[in-house]
Order: structure tokens, then C-alpha cells, then sequence
């Protein structure tokens, strides 16, 4: 079924996994949709708004971090590699990566096509001298990166904690795809939240500004638009929850009324106080993201975090398999 593409008037086929997901987490209990799909184009612009709310720290610790570890991460990564980033929306702390380690591409992955582009536009036209090579894939399965770099020894760039959205088995696979994208030999640079107390993280994720409030329900603003939904976005309110047993962050998009619903000629329905569980981001301390790491085929060799402990980057290798012990 066609859908229109509101934002520039052109009219494109609804993803079909998009359509499963939905009509798949609709249907369970409980209502679970993929985060994956938050970012159409309007969800690429407010997630890069939240990055620059007062309350939401990791944007700015990470990018921190990034500047004043820049002489350490040439030290251990040098010079020459091909940097490929996963998912990597505006690329906004990617120049500090790029002036560190004088790569000899940048290889920018995003589910966003548009958005994509439009990044890897700014950014080739920061580094004039640098071969930019926009790659528009789901980057959670192994990838046939671009053969201009495959040559190349590769670093992967993966910030902002966004392994954190993944639940742990789902967290290794992705780092087993990287691993297979790269090759064995390439090195990783990942973000990673640390746990805290939720005063400081329930904040995080429901700013006094309504910003992800308006992240979480543009989902449904896309369910609408290209999958003939009839939800009545009114009648959901945003929540965040810190669920201290998985230690993540949920968030929630909580019925604030009995509802009902099409979706693709679907019939739903949802009484009051019911959710669809829209997004976790999964904290971990500092011997769990090793373990998360050496699970999906990673091995740590540095890591740098902030004077708080707010947040880490650790810098991994894909070193060759060896049997116990």
C-alpha cells in the first residue's frame, strides 16, 4: 500500500517490517514496538533536540570526554583507519573522533536515509579531504560494507549509549554483527551509561520541555501516517520508568483513557492505565559492559570516563577467537 511522506511530498511504500512490528506489538501482551522505529525523519529532528536538553547528560559528558581524551585515543588507535559509525543520526561528535585518529574514510550508517544524507553532506563539507561514504542500512545485521574501504583497517564508532536500548541478548548480537562487518582486527569505540541514581536518570528521559514526550509519541504520528492508523494520539501520555531489577530505563506510552483503534484495517483496543512499551536504555556498571563486550566477540583495552562515573567510552579490539583457556 502506498503511503504519502509528509515531509516532502513524495510517496514511498510503507517498510514491511515496520508494518510487522507494529501490528506484532500491537497484538502482544505486553505492547512492546521495536525503538528502531522512533526515527523517521521528525523522529531524527527531536531525538537531536533531546541531545541538547539541560537535563539529558550523556550527550554532553560523552562529547566531553571525546575532547579530552583525544591524545589517548591516537595513541591507541593511530592513524589510517577507515571510521565506520553506527547509526549515525547528525554526527554530531563524530568530528572530535575524526580530527583524533586522521582516519582515511568515514563510512556514516543510518536507518534515516534522508537525515543520513543530509549529515553526511555537512560533514564532507567540514573535511573536504575526506572520502564520506553515506551507507543507508539496518545496521543490527551483518553488513557488506562499501569495498572502497575494504582494504582498509576499520575502527567502529558507536556513541551515545545506544547499546543501551537493546536488552542484553539482542546487545550481543549487535556486537557480534559489528564484529562480523568489521573484521576481526578492527577496533570499536562504544558508549556506555553507567548506572546512577534514577533522580538524575528519570529526568533524563522526561525533560521539563515535553521534548521526548513528543519523541515517544511522534511513533504513533508514524503509525498513523503510514500504516492508515486511527490512533487518537491525545489520549496517551509519556512515561518513564526506571526499573531497577534490569537496571534500565523504560519508557511508556500510557492510555489515559479506554481507546480504541485501527492499524492497517486492524481493530485495537486498550482500556485506561495500559501501555505500549516504546524504549529501554539499560545502564551498565563497569565489570558488566566487559562482560557485555567480551560476549559479543569484543575485547576492552582502554576506557575512559568522567570524574562523576556518569558515563564511559571504552575502546575494544576484535582480536582472533582463541579456545579455553
Amino acid at each position: 500500500m502506498l503511503k504519502p511522506e509528509l515531509e516532502d511530498g513524495q510517496v514511498t511504500l510503507a517498510d514491511p517490517q515496520f508494518r510487522a512490528d507494529v501490528l506484532a506489538g500491537l497484538a502482544r501482551r505486553p505492547r512492546a514496538i521495536p525503538a528502531r522505529w522512533f526515527y523517521d525523519h521528525r523522529g531524527s529532528q527531536l531525538f537531536e533536540q533531546i541531545t541538547d536538553l539541560p537535563e539529558y547528560y550523556p550527550t554532553r559528558t560523552e562529547a566531553a570526554l571525546l575532547h579530552d581524551m583525544c591524545a589517548d585515543l591516537h595513541a591507541a588507535v593511530g592513524e589510517g583507519r577507515a571510521v565506520v559509525e553506527f547509526g549515525s543520526g547528525s554526527s554530531t561528535k563524530t568530528p572530535a573522533v575524526l580530527r583524533c585518529v586522521k582516519p582515511s574514510s568515514y563510512v556514516p550508517i543510518d536507518i534515516s536515509g534522508e537525515f543520513l544524507r543530509q549529515s553526511a553532506r555537512e560533514l564532507s563539507d567540514a573535511f573536504p579531504d575526506l572520502l564520506v561514504l553515506p551507507f543507508e542500512a539496518d545496521f543490527t545485521k551483518p553488513l557488506a560494507l562499501p569495498q572502497a574501504i575494504a582494504a582498509a583497517p576499520k575502527l567502529g564508532f558507536f556513541p551515545g549509549s545506544t547499546i543501551g536500548n537493546l536488552i542484553p541478548l539482542a546487545a550481543v548480537e549487535l556486537l557480534r554483527a559489528m564484529r562480523s562487518s568489521l573484521k576481526e582486527g578492527a577496533m570499536l569505540l562504544i558508549g556506555m551509561d553507567r548506572i546512577k541514581d534514577p533522580a538524575v536518570l528519570i529526568p533524563a528521559y522526561d525533560d521539563a520541555a515535553g521534548v521526548t514526550a513528543a519523541f515517544n509519541r511522534n511513533l504513533l504520528e508514524r503509525i498513523n501516517r503510514e500504516l492508515d492508523g486511527t490512533i487518537p494520539i491525545d489520549a496517551f501520555a509519556h512515561e518513564a520508568r526506571w526499573n531497577d531489577d534490569r537496571a534500565r530505563i523504560e519508557m511508556h506510552l500510557v492510555a489515559t483513557r479506554d481507546v480504541d483503534f485501527m492499524v492497517e484495517g486492524r481493530a485495537f483496543a486498550m482500556a485506561a492505565g495500559e501501555s505500549i512499551h516504546t524504549e529501554n536504555s539499560h545502564k551498565y556498571g563497569e565489570r558488566d559492559a566487559r562482560i557485555l563486550l567480551r560476549a559479543g566477540g569484543w575485547t576492552p583495552v582502554r576506557e575512559w570516563t568522567d570524574a562523576e562515573g556518569k558515563f564511559a567510552v571504552i575502546l575494544a579490539e576484535a582480536q582472533a577467537e582463541r579456545p579455553a583457556p
